[in-house]
């Protein structure tokens, strides 16, 4: 096919997919600080939207591992250099896995639908040998395996931590009227919510950057070895930034509310573990599913807090979707590249009629049961808290008060 048709659409098609994955993740990030009354939710999306913005551009490293680590380009070595239009039947089958777990609610895996359809393109189309699966264990399945535990291990101790610093029997509570003072924690999320929209930008941006990169060495319009061009970075930044701006409050509504009871030092502790793991890994190249670190971190935080109810349910759910999220999406994908491979020109305009009338039909069913930002709240247990006591704070500038008005008696 012209390059000069294909790639410009496949181009497109990207960064819709990134798109999708702005505003399938934005609850990665602002859940937890909205379900808490950290911040209200359109402050909370357009401080996400910024900061996805602005971490797209701290490195590349992931996108290289889109660009040259899956898939087998050396026909030496009894690969082929994959086609444009296969490129474009992958991203159908992430596009649709992304737009149907976002009409459930279903905090999936973006990064994994990208890859399931680029998987499965690239099998149907040229075999099993276009894929270095050594590459997918270790770039993908065994961060995808061992991420979310380690950060949910580390928001378990770290709320655990946070409540026994904290920690008021309920017994001097009562008898002094003081709160323990964990409501300040709204403050620091604030700061660890950015840090984890930050990560996200850093690592699910990248992944677009790096198919667009892809699609371009593809068509022979850079070389293999060449860096991820600017204005690649900028587009796929402004694309996934304006994705999460529109908020996803689907999933924002499960993430808050739907895993645990989640409350500020819990809320603070899951953000800032979460952030930490998908920084360091995109800077080693891992490409990461922020949705399954911090659904794990979320959990974590709900174990770490004594008497927190962890909805096991819900995250069983989730787990499901994330098992079925790389084979559904290869399913896609390769049907997808068995039309465009086997009817060429053809194949593709089916293919690309199929993906719009299939994201119309979900933006339509979605429109009869609209989930807004009115729709997510802030906990109404850690609201009634704050306003029950008073914080260290206030019981002293209240006794300073009073002990500055007897010492004006005493005078007179």
């Amino acid at each position: 096919m012209d390059p000069l048709i294909i790639v410009p659409l496949v181009i497109v098609v990207a960064l819709f997919f990134d798109f999708t994955n702005g505003f399938h993740d934005t609850a990665n990030a602002m859940a937890t600080p909205i379900a808490t009354g950290a911040m209200k939710p359109k402050t909370a999306v357009t401080v996400a939207a910024i900061m996805n913005l602005l971490g797209a551009f701290l490195s590349t490293q992931v996108s290289l591992t889109i660009s040259k680590g899956i898939l087998n380009d050396d026909p030496s070595s009894g690969g082929s250099l994959i086609q444009p239009e296969i490129i474009f039947a992958a991203l159908t089958g992430a596009i649709l896995w992304n737009l149907m777990t976002w009409l459930f609610g279903l905090p999936s895996s973006s990064s994994h639908a990208l890859f399931g359809g680029l998987i499965g393109a690239a099998v149907v189309a040229m075999g099993f040998s276009a894929v270095h699966f050594d590459k997918v264990v270790e770039k993908v399945l065994i961060p995808a395996l061992f991420a979310p535990l380690i950060a949910g291990l580390a928001s378990a101790l770290a709320t655990l931590t946070a409540y026994i610093i904290t920690g008021r029997s309920e017994g001097a509570r009562k008898k002094n009227g003081i709160a323990t003072g964990r409501g300040k924690f709204k403050i620091g999320q604030i700061f660890s919510s950015s840090l984890l929209a930050l990560s996200h930008g850093t690592n699910d941006a990248q992944k677009t950057m790096g198919i667009i990169t892809l699609v371009l060495v593809s068509a022979g319009l850079v070389t293999k070895d060449a860096p991820v061009q600017f204005w690649v970075i900028l587009a796929s930044a402004l694309a996934i930034a304006i994705g999460t701006y529109t908020g996803g409050w689907r999933i924002i509504k499960t993430m808050g509310s739907g895993l645990s009871e989640i409350r500020p030092a819990q809320g603070f502790a899951a953000e800032i573990s979460s952030g930490a793991t998908i920084l360091s890994s995109s800077f080693l190249g891992f490409a990461l599913s922020t949705t399954q670190v911090a659904s794990g971190s979320v959990i974590g935080s709900g174990i770490g807090r004594r008497g927190a109810q962890v909805r096991w349910n819900k995250a069983g759910q989730i787990a499901l979707g994330w098992l079925v999220t790389l084979p559904a999406s290869a399913i896609v994908g390769g049907a997808s590249a068995y039309l465009v491979h086997t009817f060429g020109f053809t194949g593709l305009v089916v293919d690309g009629i199929i993906l719009l009338v299939a994201v119309y039909g979900i933006f339509r069913v979605s429109a009869r049961n609209k989930v807004s930002s009115r729709h997510v709240a802030p906990s109404e247990v850690e609201v009634a808290a704050a306003t029950a006591l008073r914080s260290p704070r206030q019981v002293r500038t209240e006794a300073a008060k009073a002990a500055k008005a007897a010492k004006g008696k005493g005078k007179k």
